[in-house]
Formats: structure tokens, sequence, C-alpha cells
């Protein structure tokens, strides 16, 4: 019977993460979006300088505002199968198996830049405020799937998470020479979490709770190195820090209306990135790596149960990114991209049940762009962006009581859970130039 679908059931749990690298944005603004997110060693425009090596905001000889504005959309589904037991406890050989479609909708994503340069100077000063991770999820309560059947009945009802992450820096660049330059960039953030149940407390006899909506600062920075060759080869790498954020403080409410309070801490992981680049006639190539350390990020590096069934952390690998793109300039004021990125994924089989829902761990993203060049003063930019998981992310229920049975985490026999998406995104962009000054040569 369904209603006597293994208890352990009960003690699932979710965490917050919902973007495409990870939970790290693969790019920002329309035009690094249509190069893959490839910035580190080609940077075509100031968006994608100041999120990926300050010092190529040094390529950039005037004064230009910039804002783009993206619409999310992604199409998640969560599955899970579990052994149904009969009356004396025993394993019936029968399995009750369904899954629960995402019905989230779209998600907005605003990013601003501002590069304050004069033609002539070694100092290039910019400022960013940049949403680089903030997408939820909502699995919708099921009869159908055991994972999103109500607490009382053994699953884990509503599944939801809504997380937001703001990230504002202060860049400054300086021109060693005219091929070398190095930059800074001191970041501020600030993030926003809440979760639907919350895995990082403890359950009671109703259930997991869920939180409030809660709130951390975070600070950190990132350092680069750009060269520039007379032949059209650039070259770039760049270091962001590790994120340090204050605990997130929630308030939780369990199913049977009790109250408590608990404290969890997530930092945004350091990431390292080397990028090439070349301009030849009427085309720019940009070809990017980065290493995103997750395991020395607190809130991912621990994993597993602790003595009050809660969550110790997400246990999540590092991963490599590669993002490669191409722009054609051969027609008149109107740019052409095309981009695309690989991402690694995250999530070891062993522990994804601990990740429900971090299903937009997307593998391939492709992603075409293009601007519109106005007059010397204003340019629109568009970008389609595409995803898919590439299959799905699946493993073993766990159950902290099966712990010392099944180590190390106490893998439920036969059962299965398994997510897997496609992402899509429209995003519009209009920069202006406050004065007449010339780029720097490609």
């Amino acid at each position: 019977m369904k209603t006597q679908i293994i208890t352990p059931l009960l003690l699932l749990v979710t965490t917050l993460f919902f973007a495409q690298s990870g939970h790290i944005m693969q790019g920002v603004g329309a035009v690094n979006m249509s190069m893959g997110g490839a910035a580190t060693g080609q940077p075509l425009d100031i968006s994608g300088a100041l999120q990926w090596n300050p010092a190529a905001i040094s390529q950039f000889d005037h004064n230009t505002l910039k804002l783009d504005v993206g619409l999310f959309f992604s199409s998640p589904k969560l599955y899970s199968t579990v052994p149904e037991f009969g009356q004396d406890g025993q394993p019936t050989g029968n399995f009750f198996s369904g899954s629960t479609a995402d019905d989230r909708g779209s998600s907005v994503m605003p990013n601003l830049a501002y590069i304050w340069s004069k033609e002539g100077s070694k100092h290039t000063f910019g400022f960013s405020a940049f949403g680089i991770s903030g997408f939820g999820v909502t699995f919708p309560e099921s009869m159908t799937n055991p994972v999103n059947m109500p607490q009382s009945m053994g699953g884990f009802g509503r599944i939801e998470s809504d997380y937001m992450l703001l990230q504002i820096g202060l860049s400054w660049a300086y021109e060693l020479s005219e091929k070398f330059s190095i930059g800074v960039q001191p970041n501020f953030d600030f993030a926003t979490l809440e979760l639907m149940p919350n895995p990082t407390m403890y359950p009671n006899s109703s259930g997991y709770p869920s939180t409030d909506k809660a709130s951390a600062l975070g600070f950190g920075a990132q350092f680069g190195v750009f060269y520039k060759s007379e032949f059209g080869f650039k070259a770039g790498v760049s270091y962001k820090t590790k994120q340090s954020f204050a605990d997130f403080e929630f308030d939780n409410t369990y199913p049977n209306g009790e109250t408590a309070k608990n404290n969890f801490q997530m930092d945004y992981p350091a990431i390292f990135s080397i990028g090439l680049g070349y301009s030849l006639s009427n085309f720019d190539f940009a070809l990017d790596y980065r290493f995103v350390d997750y395991e020395n990020t607190e809130g991912f590096a621990n994993t597993g149960w602790t003595e009050n069934a809660s969550v110790a952390g997400f246990g999540w690998n590092n991963i490599s990114i590669v993002s490669a793109g191409i722009q054609f300039r051969g027609i008149n004021k109107l740019p052409l991209r095309l981009g695309y990125t690989y991402n690694s994924n995250p999530i070891p089989s062993e522990v994804t049940f601990y990740n429900i829902p971090a299903t937009a761990v997307i593998k391939n993203a492709y992603q075409f762009g293009l601007s519109y060049l106005v007059n010397k003063n204003w340019q629109l930019d568009g970008v389609f962006h595409y995803g898919d998981s590439s299959g799905k992310t699946s493993g073993s229920l766990l159950n902290p009581m099966f712990a010392d049975a099944y180590p190390p985490y106490g893998a439920i026999p036969y059962s299965e859970v398994s997510y897997d998406m496609t992402t899509s995104m429209i995003m519009l962009g209009i920069s202006y130039k406050f004065n007449s000054g010339q780029e720097k040569s490609k």
C-alpha cells in the first residue's frame, strides 16, 4: 500500500541550490552569456570583464553604463522509487515510483555595471551589481511520487527553495605597460534563503520544519592579470576568493505548529579562471577554464547526518567549467555571437539524496547572441540560452537510522531518487558610452 511506503522517507532532505554550474552563473549580461561566459582573456563588454577579470576593464577607454535583464525558465523533474512493505514489515517485492515536475515558472535576472575611464590614463575604475545566483524550485505535494507525498504519509510534501545572491564589486585596474594590466576588486555580498522543508534543522515527530526567509552578508575579493599582444592574442588569469558569509538565522515552523531556531553557514566557493583570446579581422575568439573549489567551502565541504538527523553539509565535489565563444563583426552594426559552456557535476551519486532539488546542474549550455550598434553611444544586446543536464543525477534514498547497516549514509536498498532538467533564457541589455573616446584596439 502507498501509505505503507518505508517510513524513513520522512527523513528526506533537500537543499537550496538552483543554478547552472553548481550554484554559479556561467556568465553575466547578454554579451558575456552569448560568449558562453568566456571573458577572462577576451573582454568584449564591461559586465564580462567585471565578473571574471578586473584587470581586463583596462581595455575600455570611455565611461560606460550597462544594464541587462534576463528572464530565465527551467523544467526540472524529480523522480523517486521505493520498495513497498507489508503489514509484517517485510518487503513485498513491489515498488512505488513516480515523478513531479517543477511549477515555479520564470525568474528575473538583473545586472548593472559601470566603468569610469579616461583615454590615456593608466587607471580604470568599475562598479558592478550582479545577481550571480538567484533561483528557486517548487515541486508540489503529490500522491503519485514517493518523495512528494505528505510528511504524515512518509514523504516530504511540497519541496520549495528560494535563494538569491547579489554581489557588489568595486574594481580598479592599472596598466603596467601597453601589454600588461593588473586588477583588484573587493566584493560585498547579500544573500537570502527560504526552505521548505529545512534539512539543516532536526526533525520532530511531525517531520522537518519550513523556514522564513533569512538573509546573510558576505565579503571577499578578486584579483586579476591581463595581457594583450600586438598581433591579436590575449590572455588573462583571475582568482576570486571564497566569499565568506555570516550565518543564515532561520525561524522554523514544524508541520504540527511547533517553532524553533537554527543557524547555518553557507559560503560561496573560490574560483580560479584562466582565459585566452584572439582577434583577427572580423572575428573574436574566447576560451576560459574555471576551477571551482567547493570542497573547501563551508556548507559544501562536510556531508552526512548529524547526531540529531539534520544535514551536516551537502558534500559537493570541486568542478571544472569550460566556456568558449566566437564573435563575428563582419555585418555593419550587427555583431553576432555563438557560445558553449561545459560544466562537470558537483554532486556525487552517493549524496544525490541530500541535494534535492539541486536540479540545475547543467552539463551543456548553448547560446546565440547579437548586438545592434545604434550609434557611437548606444548599444542594444540580446541572447538566447538553452541548457540541459545530459541525463539524470541519481542515487539511493538515505536514512540515518540505516547508517550502521548500510554505511556511510544509510542507503535504503532498492530505492532511487533522481532529477534532470533543461533551461532556457532570454536576456536583453542596453549600454551607453558617456564620452566619444575610442575603445582600445582589439
